[in-house]
């Protein structure tokens, strides 16, 4: 999923020379669905964020395909035909050369055996979750679905299983709004490493299986089937494609990148219609600059066109959220502004979402080996900062190739159901109070990077910092630490700025704690015993006229 270098707004420079060149007309032949919004931004500002994700706050993210099946991290189906690097000297060692056996082979090993979708979304629901997201295909074009389209799917290869059926299912079981994440526009030009071969070593100059075709099948297992329906590789290669890092400046579909052809914009548009067609979810997250395959086509435009309207159908009124990311300020009024890895430093006029992950995107096994995902502390810490700016917080937690997630990860999520319980209250249907928050780590905020990427470059919390939320005429206020001398002191609350507070309790209790409002702030006198080491959050009446 990471990009790690973006001309923020290049898709919207690059958009009337694209369409003037007539790549998106085709698409006219696979109409949207009719109603109040059309495929144009214009229209599109008509949108209004759903009150069930404004309520929301927290959802988890399940961003789990065949590329988990190795535990080798992100990017396999790409990184392991880069020669030389870690992820391709793992799959040699493992799996064998490129050449012999590619990305292709690794979904073919993918069975998911241990998958219990009911059992993973109850714990989530446990947790606190108010919505579940699914990866419904990643840049590998894989789909996870019976897709009609896509004839490499996971109902007929691999784990031979509708994916997204057993998620949607298991959300709704659970009360949980269902989305899905569609990653694949990107396929085109992120699988050309496919079209290699090594420059040294004994196969030197034999390319690897990016170039295979449906009469090269002949005696295999996937005999009968066409590698470039997966790859999308009969095409000339991108500007620089031998740079790995190239790609990252091409994801906004410039810069010399390999324009998609139509027949490419037309397959993903029907797959993605397809897809919200037959499972309603109502969130759509696309891992692009705005919408997929913008400026080249308007496909991500009549997406958001057909899904507005057919969830006015649906429910009768807009329930859908679509997400997109480095958006200009029309567009953030058009969809969803999701963040990756980090968080803006202010109160968003419009609701937006943070995504972020306990580990790594895809699992792998060394974040495990080596102690390395975040601790319910820091999720609970995210989530409080993300919700007092008016956003919401999406927590992917990495899913093994067998379907289970591992030991540690669900000692992390119990954590976070344990402070959940006793807490959500600050969360769930809150709003921005005037501020979001107080203390030295917002001194140090680290900016956003292009999409995000600011996560963990800033101050550690402490028991000086806090967030701040409101519902109602009650102020919530959550301490991101415990004092020493069990002294609290919230500036913000002085009696020369708000009015006269009335009452002070600690959430998951209805004792009243003692406390002064003095023109230095609101004193707090702490119990002897703090319950948890993750955050306190005090619940403050009369703050709120």
């Amino acid at each position: 999923m990471e990009r790690r270098s973006l001309v923020k707004g290049m898709a919207i420079g690059l958009s009337s020379m694209y369409l003037s060149k007539g790549y998106a007309g085709h698409l006219l032949k696979a109409p949207y669905a009719a109603g109040k919004f059309k495929p144009t931004w214009e229209s599109l500002e008509q949108y209004q964020v759903p009150d069930w994700f404004r309520d929301a706050k927290f959802g988890i993210w399940a961003h789990w395909g065949p590329q988990c099946q190795p535990e080798y991290g992100d990017w396999y189906a790409r990184e392991m035909y880069m020669e030389g690097g870690w992820k391709y000297n793992y799959h040699v060692k493992k799996y064998g050369h490129p050449s012999k056996f590619g990305f292709k082979d690794v979904i073919n090993e993918w069975k998911a055996d241990q998958w219990d979708p009911e059992e993973l979304v109850s714990l989530y629901k446990n947790a606190g979750a108010k919505y579940f997201m699914a990866m419904a295909n990643h840049h590998d074009n894989f789909d996870m679905w019976d897709s009609k389209y896509q004839p490499w799917n996971a109902k007929r290869m691999g784990p031979k299983k509708d994916i997204i059926a057993g998620w949607a299912k298991a959300a709704k079981n659970n009360g949980l709004r269902f989305s899905v994440s569609v990653h694949a526009a990107h396929a085109w030009s992120w699988m050309e490493t496919a079209q290699r071969a090594d420059k040294k070593g004994p196969l030197a100059g034999v390319p690897y299986d990016g170039h295979l075709t449906k009469a090269d099948g002949k005696g295999t297992w996937w005999e009968g089937e066409d590698p470039q329906e997966l790859y999308a590789q009969n095409h000339p290669l991108s500007k620089n494609s031998y740079d790995n890092g190239m790609i990252h400046s091409q994801w906004a579909w410039g810069n010399g990148v390999s324009v998609p052809s139509k027949a490419h914009c037309e397959k993903f548009y029907k797959r993605t219609i397809e897809l919200l067609d037959k499972y309603e979810p109502d969130g759509i997250y696309f891992d692009d600059t705005v919408l997929p395959l913008w400026p080249i086509s308007d496909a991500g435009l009549r997406i958001a066109a057909h899904m507005y309207n057919t969830s006015i159908k649906r429910h009768g009124k807009l329930e859908a959220v679509l997400f997109g990311k480095v958006l200009n300020e029309q567009q953030r009024k058009c969809m969803v502004w999701d963040i990756e890895r980090g968080q803006s430093n202010a109160i968003e006029p419009e609701p937006w979402q943070t995504d972020t992950c306990l580990g790594n995107w895809h699992y792998e096994r060394s974040v495990y080996d080596n102690n390395g995902y975040k601790s319910a502390k820091t999720v609970i810490h995210t989530l409080l900062d993300v919700v007092s700016k008016n956003g919401n917080l999406m927590l992917n937690v990495p899913v093994r190739g067998n379907g289970t997630i591992d030991d540690k990860e669900r000692a992390v999520v119990e954590g976070i159901t344990a402070w959940m319980q006793r807490n959500s209250e600050c969360i769930y249907g809150t709003r921005p109070w005037t501020t979001f928050g107080e203390g030295p780590a917002i001194e140090s905020a680290a900016p956003i990077n292009a999409q995000g990427f600011n996560e963990g470059k800033g101050k550690p919390f402490g028991a000086a910092d806090y967030r701040f939320t409101k519902k109602s005429n009650v102020l919530y206020a959550a301490m991101l630490g415990w004092p020493d001398n069990r002294q609290a002191l919230i500036k913000k609350l002085a009696s020369n700025g708000v009015p006269k507070i009335q009452r002070v309790t600690l959430l998951g209790s209805d004792a009243p704690l003692e406390y002064s409002q003095t023109a230095e702030g609101l004193a707090i006198k702490l119990p002897e015993t703090p319950q948890g080491s993750v955050a306190h959050v005090f619940k403050i009446n009369g703050a709120i006229a």
